[in-house]
């Protein structure tokens, strides 16, 4: 049976010791019928069939073991004889993508939502580095990714987290205000003339209000504190009944019954009681941390708390302003704050398996294509992860989305021969020759 056939593979894992062999089933086969599931749910954002099943072909190559990831590498790994129909996919080929990033956020609701715990909205920001100045909104500025200022582009993300699982649902790209206060640059770049300024906050209640509209069911947002201190968002998320574990800097104005004082002070004068609680668990068991709660007013109708964390080991602060419209435990607040770290998990996951962050584009376009098929092709992995979760051996850990990755791509990645990349190779290096030449003709031009 070819690999292009297979329903299932038997994985036998024989242990190093001495022990009974152990025999697992993987079934490829309905990974791959949800993919086609998927695929033919967004069916209508395609205004031509031959557009949607190029970016079926875009999408599972954009899953492939790669080192690099663009139109090149990823059309010869799907068996193209040239880029061209991948860069039309992304620049000029009529498609829906925002419809497309609206049918993920459903798909993913419907299969991580179900299961106990809290289902949460996260929202973030990441950063990718470009170079030069004519990309879309990149410009220098600080990136939480690289740890500095550097010349990138930025973009808010809303992500989904829930006991099923996480995956990022909404973007924005993060457009400053050199970007929208010069409207010939937006539009060489092809920025809809209606794109304004709006802040990372003001991105980030955009998508939760349009994820809420969307029936998105969600019990908490949580955020970093770039947008735990911004009053409107708060305001936002309370005026739509929607519960949030912020985190805050420790200079933040609260207000409690004894008046108007910062975070961090407020902590040492109440004289709080710790409690040792679990966030939850990871791959080197509980993790654990010392916490404290005082109830705060003047934060309108519902339960407001200034929660505060410290770290066992080092005695580290850490501080969140909470509302909540009915009141809630203690632990159900620690829970939620530590799925915070969902969305950075999203961040590496989505990079490394479905080159997040490898886009080679640089117009409005182009740029929330690459992004939407990154997003659906992840949001697949952790749907198939956890569909996959209940019926695992227990002597191994469960199917991660990297290890689905490596198995579906392994069955599904058409068999290519050895002309197929000389004929590569040729057509490479006779285009970076063409562009070389193109180069020097252009600095002799303007050297004259």
């Amino acid at each position: 049976m070819g690999r292009g056939t297979a329903a299932v593979i038997i994985v036998v894992v024989t242990q190093l010791k001495k022990t009974p062999t152990a025999v697992v089933s993987v079934n490829v086969g309905r990974w791959r019928s949800d993919l086609d599931a998927l695929l033919a749910r967004i069916a209508p954002a395609f205004a031509r069939i031959e557009t949607r099943q190029n970016a079926k072909r875009l999408t599972q190559a954009m899953m492939a073991h790669l080192e690099r990831r663009n139109c090149w590498t990823l059309a010869e790994h799907a068996g193209e004889t040239g880029p061209w129909r991948f860069q039309h996919l992304l620049s000029r080929a009529r498609w829906d993508d925002a419809r497309i990033r609206s049918e993920t956020r459903a798909w993913a609701s419907e299969h991580l939502s179900t299961g106990a715990g809290p289902r949460v909205l996260a929202v973030d920001e990441t950063g990718d580095l470009k170079k030069g100045t004519a990309t879309v909104g990149v410009q220098r500025q600080y990136s939480g990714t690289a740890g500095r200022i550097e010349n990138c582009q930025l973009a808010v993300y809303l992500a989904l987290a829930a006991a099923g699982g996480h995956a990022a649902v909404d973007v924005r790209l993060y457009m400053p205000k050199a970007w929208t206060d010069d409207p010939a640059r937006c539009a060489a770049a092809g920025v809809p003339e209606q794109v304004g300024f709006a802040t990372k906050p003001r991105l980030a209640g955009d998508m939760i209000e349009a994820a809420l509209d969307a029936g998105i069911g969600a019990d908490f947002a949580v955020g970093d504190e770039a947008y735990g201190i911004n009053p409107e968002l708060r305001r936002q998320l309370q005026r739509r009944r929607l519960s949030y574990v912020l985190a805050v800097a420790c200079t933040t104005p609260v207000t409690v019954a004894a008046g108007k004082t910062t975070a961090a002070a407020t902590l040492e004068q109440a004289g709080v009681a710790w409690q040792n609680r679990s966030t939850g668990n990871d791959a080197k068991g509980l993790r654990r941390y010392d916490w404290a709660w005082i109830d705060l007013v003047g934060e309108g109708e519902g339960h407001a708390h200034l929660l505060a964390r410290r770290n066992r080991r080092t005695g580290e602060l850490a501080y969140y302003l909470t509302w909540t419209a009915a009141p809630v435990p203690l632990q159900t607040l620690v829970t939620v704050a530590g799925m915070r770290w969902r969305i950075e998990e999203t961040f590496q996951g989505a990079k490394e398996l479905a080159g997040l962050d490898e886009h080679q584009v640089r117009t409005w376009t182009s740029w929330h294509r690459w992004i939407t098929l990154a997003m659906l092709a992840y949001a697949f992995l952790a749907v198939a992860r956890a569909r996959e979760t209940d019926s695992q051996a227990a002597d191994m850990i469960p199917l991660t989305c990297n290890e689905i990755r490596h198995l579906l791509i392994s069955a599904i990645a058409p068999d290519l021969d050895w002309l197929h990349r000389l004929r590569w190779s040729t057509w490479r290096r006779h285009h970076q020759a063409t562009a070389k030449r193109l180069h020097y003709q252009r600095q002799l031009a303007l050297a004259a």
